[in-house]
């Protein structure tokens, strides 16, 4: 059924939403234009693209497009798509391409930066309206791309915010994963796990800062480490990061939630002095840290201790263990998850080796944690998809979130603020009506 922006808006309460949200594909539709026709989406990291002709695949909402490095050394953001019969020009993936992109279908050739080269037998054109000219005639480049410390992100939205500051408070931990590199870089390595999910693109938003669920989503999985680490006399890494989820919740109600415009956010726990130096690979991070900036800069760094981040419409970095959980929308009831790894450049290799076995204990698609999280998530989707109820709760704290300078803090870390500020941003991206189209090549390029 069509919605008006006055009904739309109505579907967000200060404390509740309107199940629809997350059922609805007709609301889904209007998600994909309204807001990721509109905001900042995360594309891919310079590093997949690091030479002339290098592209890598995605999808912005609905919208297939690649990342694709061209001869001037700038990064560009196209839809995947050939003007010619609008057969898909790259198959799904990485790979390169060269000098210039040909169509598979019908031999069409394109420069890197989507501009259209060349026809075969392009005299069966003459007397037509075809102009190699004419931006109708090349691969179309998205409106605006900008990079931010390597991190390319794109718009379908010829108009609006700059990227610095649709990201605000949520920039400086970006700035995080990059610094804990000695020389301020990162590189995605050791390849992408995928996931599809059957639920809702919000849901997973929301369960990134839901610190009530752990211990009894996940009740399993630590209870299991902690029956190992028993019988074993020690509790190796492996086992320790399972058995964080079994944090009594005293220690939750003591985490920061950060809520900022757009729907950003970040959850940050207490940082213990000495954890800099507890074991070797964290100690020989610190010395390398110290070596290029400072005993200092590098406690500060290393300090910054964000579990999750949450960059709406995009996904999540987690700065600790050098990860991005992409989060790309595929229907009303089903989302791909992408976990992109990263290696700080010039850190020891048992850095790197820390954030690839994080990634496959906690992220991967045999993890002994994540299918907890995946078969709730479904459950989410099917209950809500009942007449058991029209409304799902967001009332935790509510209330008592305190605004500051920068955004919106929570008085306990189990409030539920960051659902709140999430809807707050979708009724504003909703309300605010259809996306103009965005015509011609424009700019589209970065970096």
């Amino acid at each position: 059924m069509p919605y008006s922006d006055q009904q739309l808006g109505e579907m967000v309460r200060g404390d509740s939403v309107h199940r629809a949200l997350y059922t609805d594909p007709a609301i889904f539709e209007l998600e994909m234009q309204r807001i990721y026709g509109r905001a900042w989406v995360y594309v891919g990291h310079e590093s997949q693209v690091p030479r002339t002709g290098d592209y890598h695949t995605t999808r912005l909402g609905d919208q297939d497009v690649l990342m694709v490095r061209a001869s001037d050394g700038r990064v560009h953001v196209l839809y995947n798509r050939c003007p010619h019969k609008g057969a898909k020009v790259v198959a799904d993936g990485d790979g390169c391409v060269g000098k210039f992109f040909r169509c598979p279908y019908h031999a069409w050739t394109f420069k890197l930066d989507g501009s259209h080269l060349g026809v075969p037998l392009k005299q069966g054109l003459e007397g037509t309206s075809y102009d190699p000219t004419d931006p109708t005639f090349s691969m179309r480049r998205l409106p605006r791309v900008e990079s931010y410390r390597g991190f390319v992100f794109a718009s379908q939205a010829r108009d609006g915010q700059g990227l610095a500051e649709f990201l605000g408070g949520v920039r400086s931990s970006i700035d995080n994963l990059c610094d804990r590199s000695p020389v301020g870089e990162v590189e995605v390595a050791g390849g992408i796990f995928r996931v599809m999910q059957r639920s809702n693109w919000k849901v997973f938003y929301e369960n990134l800062h839901d610190t009530m669920h752990a211990r009894v989503t996940h009740e399993s999985s630590f209870a299991a480490a902690r029956d190992e680490a028993k019988e074993i006399g020690e509790m190796p890494f492996e086992l320790h990061i399972m058995d964080g989820n079994g944090e009594p919740y005293e220690f939750w109600e003591k985490l920061e939630l950060r809520a900022y415009d757009n729907g950003h956010g970040y959850m940050e726990g207490i940082f213990n002095p000495g954890a800099a130096e507890r074991d070797p690979v964290s100690r020989a991070h610190f010395e390398s840290l110290t070596a290029a900036y400072g005993a200092e800069r590098a406690r500060e760094i290393l300090g910054m201790n964000r579990h999750n981040t949450v960059i709406y419409g995009s996904g999540s970095p987690h700065t600790v263990f050098q990860q991005f959980r992409v989060i790309r929308p595929i229907a009303v009831d089903r989302t791909l998850i992408e976990i992109q790894t990263f290696r700080c450049k010039g850190a020891p290799e048992g850095v790197f080796k820390r954030a690839m076995l994080y990634a496959n204990v906690i992220n991967s698609p045999s993890s002994n944690v994540m299918p907890d999280d995946i078969e709730l998530y479904n459950r989410c989707q099917e209950g809500n998809a009942t007449r058991g109820g029209e409304w799902v709760s967001m009332h935790r704290y509510h209330g008592t979130d305190r605004r500051d300078a920068d955004g919106m803090v929570s008085v306990n870390g189990t409030s539920e603020l960051p659902m709140r500020n999430q809807f707050r941003a979708w009724k504003n991206y909703m309300e605010a009506g259809p996306v103009a189209p965005a015509h011609g090549q424009g700019e589209g390029a970065c970096c």
